[in-house]
């Protein structure tokens, strides 16, 4: 989805940007304290998340080429898929687990992150 964005606007906006990184140092924070207390080294976590970050910026670069020359449904179709399975991910793992540890904070600290988001964009 990064590339598309690239390629759909020419730049990464501010609020996309922080949205990935706000989303992502969380979850990785909590995965690899999670490996951390199964038995993995630190060596082996830290080549996962350099192979993460590698596969992760190739396939910005291949959305960014395969998107080029795309019909608007197709983009429309890629997008909606996108947001389906980032809900999914939210609704199945995430939010059960932020109201498990969290518990009804998880849910205004949801609401607060979506009003931050939405201020970053509109200084953009």
């Amino acid at each position: 989805m990064i590339g598309l964005t690239i390629y759909e606007s020419g730049t990464i906006g501010a609020a996309y940007l922080a949205a990935v990184f706000i989303s992502n140092v969380p979850e990785a924070i909590s995965s690899t304290t999670g490996l951390a207390a199964s038995g993995w080294r630190a060596r082996r976590i830290l080549g996962m998340w350099t192979l993460i970050a590698l596969v992760s910026g190739l396939s910005s670069l291949l959305g960014d080429v395969a998107f080029r020359h795309a019909s608007p449904d197709a983009i429309a179709f890629t997008l909606a898929f996108a947001a389906g399975a980032i809900l999914t991910m939210l609704a199945d793992t995430m939010m059960p687990e932020a109201y498990k540890h969290g518990g009804k904070l998880a849910g205004v600290v949801t609401t607060l992150g979506f009003a931050v988001a939405f201020f970053i964009d509109q200084l953009d």
